[in-house]
């Protein structure tokens, strides 16, 4: 069985690694759709040529595919998702899968009355090899109890090629609903956490004045009853950084400590996935480059065989809720 998708919009650059690497899972492409000439349009082309463009919403929805690739405007992705599962698709949305707690509320419902599967993918850990191979150490007991995680995710602001959608609250969601729902991910997991409380949620605009509904930092301090969790997000990468952003987690065991050093060393080795792992008989950097991808073609095989390999669907449900509630609560005036 060979399995199809098609995209709905183009807005951010995701859909870029999501084509991808869905495609790699053995998921064949056959179409996309998205409003207007958005800046990432030339770039799929050029990735995916034969890929041919859909002029109508309504085609997208009736193309017979089985799942949607959603990455466009965050504030447009909940419509979208619910329309795709109401025309009998599983959905992948980029994060933020949604931008409010009444549409999080109207897609448990499409979900529950279509059954399909509504997956987020948190690029931060599904599309780095390193969290591949912490997720493997943790679970063989390497550093034993997790008890805390700090997600750090600064990002690069690239002003220039912002849309205009970019710096307006209510379309892109706030800075807690879009970055921090990564770094909320990956304390529910590394944590085997089933929720979470928000015990301190903030956000401000310290640099950018001219664009007053931006929010350029947020930190998030939760707990559960396994464990705490440090998550700081922002936009001041600067522009000396070979890449977009230094992002990195850190995971505290009871017996020792990982830490994913996820995009660059800075000041150390060249490339991309380094760890660094210290226990009572460990104390070193590893190259996880290796480690593999698996949420793509786990989630392949989930719309296959009606199963929760990749990700459950109340872990997405509780991501994206605790995100929209930190977001609310920081707020609040």
């Amino acid at each position: 069985m060979t399995l199809t998708c098609v995209a709905l919009g183009l807005d951010h650059r995701h859909i870029y690694g999501m084509t991808e690497n869905v495609q790699k899972a053995g998921v064949k492409c056959v179409g996309y759709w998205t409003q207007g000439e958005p800046e990432t349009l030339p770039g799929f082309i050029k990735r995916f040529p034969d890929v041919p463009r859909l002029d109508r919403l309504e085609d997208a929805l009736g193309s017979g595919a089985d799942l949607a690739l959603i990455s466009s405007i965050p504030a447009d992705r909940a419509d979208l998702a619910i329309w795709a599962m109401q025309n009998g698709m599983d959905v992948m949305s980029d994060k933020p899968g949604c931008t409010t707690l009444e549409q999080l509320g109207r897609i448990k419902r499409a979900v529950s009355e279509t059954g399909r599967i509504w997956s987020v993918n948190f690029s931060e850990r599904f599309e780095t090899a390193v969290s591949t191979r912490a997720t493997e150490l943790v679970e063989a007991g390497a550093i034993g109890q997790v008890v805390q995680t700090i997600g750090l995710g600064p990002h690069r602001l690239n002003r220039p090629t912002r849309p205009d959608w970019f710096f307006r609250r209510d379309r892109f969601g706030g800075i807690l609903t879009d970055i921090a729902s990564h770094q909320i991910d990956q304390f529910l997991h590394y944590t085997s956490s089933a929720s979470a409380e928000i015990t301190n949620a903030f956000v401000a605009n310290y640099a950018n004045p001219t664009d007053p509904e931006l929010q350029d930092f947020g930190e998030i301090n939760l707990r559960s009853e396994r464990a705490t969790g440090y998550i700081r997000v922002d936009w001041y990468t600067p522009d000396a950084l070979p890449n977009w952003g230094d992002g990195r987690l850190t995971i505290l065991g009871t017996e020792g400590y990982i830490e994913l050093r996820k995009y660059v060393d800075v000041g150390g080795a060249p490339g991309t996935d380094h760890l660094i792992i210290v226990n009572s008989e460990i104390c070193e950097k590893i190259d996880a480059s290796d480690a593999g991808l698996p949420y793509f073609s786990r989630l392949a095989s989930d719309i296959e065989h009606r199963t929760e390999t990749a990700m459950t669907q109340t872990h997405c449900f509780t991501v994206m809720e605790l995100a929209l509630r930190a977001q609310e609560m920081a707020e609040v005036e």
